[in-house]
């Protein structure tokens, strides 16, 4: 079980560290971000996510990978906003940041029933026809995620910008998950599974 596997050694201290983190500092930084993610963390705009909430080694990674991708857009994760916006930050800056929309609360929303029963199944037994695993292996049963994995946080995130990062993975377009995990699970599933598990996303908690 490769995605056990890889959170057992997560948990043994592979993560990075942001305890000492400076929260304020963080809501400083993050006023250059309020123009699309707000200054809590809650994006008003679908294609953009929602940063509050989020796991801070998780944000923390993503901003390194963006920064990476700068030199090299075949590395990291490159995206034509966020790269730039990434590229001047220390390290510091990005633990610090993250700490800061770690502690915001998120808004969650409610899912339409439609959405309910296809996107509860999947995400906690998976769809094992298609090889698809439940998402609570790595995202856990509230879709608080996993920190010390860098697993993100997915409860109350926007679904546009879940279904836009799920055809990314599948696409390859977007490749810098560990092992492979998202990519491999994404490519599984249909455009009608990935709307139905980013629906019930939304009011996940």
């Amino acid at each position: 079980m490769k995605i056990l596997a890889i959170i057992a050694l997560a948990a043994f201290g592979l993560a990075q560290n942001v305890d000492a983190a400076d929260v304020e500092a963080g809501a400083g930084i993050a006023q250059t971000c309020a123009a699309c993610h707000q200054a809590d963390g809650n994006s008003t705009t679908p294609i953009w996510p929602k940063l509050a909430e989020q796991n801070p080694d998780y944000l923390v990674k993503q901003l390194k990978d963006f920064k990476d991708s700068m030199a090299d857009q075949s590395k990291g994760r490159y995206d034509p906003s966020m790269s730039p916006m990434a590229a001047p930050l220390s390290e510091e800056d990005m633990e610090n940041v993250a700490a800061y929309y770690a502690s915001r609360e998120i808004q969650k929303g409610a899912v339409a029933k439609q959405y309910i029963e296809m996107g509860e199944r999947l995400y906690r037994a998976g769809d094992a026809g298609r090889g698809i695993p439940a998402c609570t292996a790595c995202h856990g049963p509230t879709g608080a995620g996993l920190n010390a994995a860098e697993y993100p946080a997915l409860s109350g995130q926007h679904p546009e910008y879940t279904i836009a990062q799920l055809k990314a993975f599948a696409k390859g377009t977007r490749h810098n998950d560990q092992n492979r995990v998202m990519r491999d699970i994404a490519s599984r599933m249909s455009d009608e599974q990935m709307e139905a598990v980013a629906q019930y996303l939304l009011g996940l908690h």
